[in-house]
């Protein structure tokens, strides 16, 4: 099984890495043979992503590698996983969005990494506060991911969760970005349910999220 098979996990990283695009679509198509979609996606896709965020982090792997590795892994998940499997009809609705920032890399690649582990969500792109819980309570969304890059627009979040209680939405907020980095405890202090303070954490408390809207 894939779970116990860490040197395949590290062969998948090093493909991506390399942006083999190639090579890492045969080790999927293997290893199908003996996993179903969500073993391959929980076994294999999801560990090489946290191993290739990790690399970053300890500064061997290029922010570059880690977006271009989600990527291939996005389209890869959705030849094998596609949007309208039946596999995916239990995830809640999910929408992530830049709050009143213009930095966009950081909410691309956890778009990308959470696509690649197999979850479907709307991408908002940019909005302010008051748009964002507009086009959440229309949607109906039930957890959204917020990314923010300045301490003024990760403040904000504040107002999101008010406005959105005000309205009666249960919808569960998850904050990532530099201000939350840089202060471990912002995130409770702006009233969000779950922070990721990397693309892999973010997949975490998603899950972890799941569990509560369930």
């Amino acid at each position: 099984m894939i779970h116990s098979n860490s040197e395949l996990v590290t062969a998948f990283s090093a493909k991506l890495l390399n942006m083999d695009r190639l090579g890492a679509e045969e080790i999927i198509n293997n290893s199908q043979k003996n996993n179903t979609p969500l073993q391959i996606v929980e076994g294999l896709v999801v560990p090489a992503l946290e191993e290739i965020g990790k690399g970053w982090e300890e500064g061997t792997v290029a922010l570059a590698q880690v977006y271009m590795g989600s990527r291939i892994c996005e389209e890869l998940v959705d030849l094998f996983l596609p949007p309208s499997s039946s596999e995916r009809s239990s995830q809640p609705r999910m929408a992530i969005v830049l709050l009143d920032d213009y930095h966009a890399l950081g909410k691309m690649i956890v778009y990308a990494t959470l696509r690649a582990s197999g979850y479907e969500l709307q991408d908002y792109g940019r909005l302010t506060a008051k748009e964002l819980v507009q086009r959440v309570c229309d949607d109906s969304i039930e957890v959204v991911l917020i990314s923010t890059l300045m301490l003024r627009s990760a403040l904000q979040v504040k107002d999101v969760k008010t406005w959105l209680l005000a309205a009666g939405s249960q919808t569960k907020i998850i904050v990532g970005g530099a201000p939350f980095r840089f202060d471990p405890q912002l995130w409770k202090e702006v009233g969000a349910d779950e922070m990721g303070a990397t693309a892999g954490e973010a997949v975490t408390a998603v899950e972890n999220s799941m569990g509560v809207v369930a």
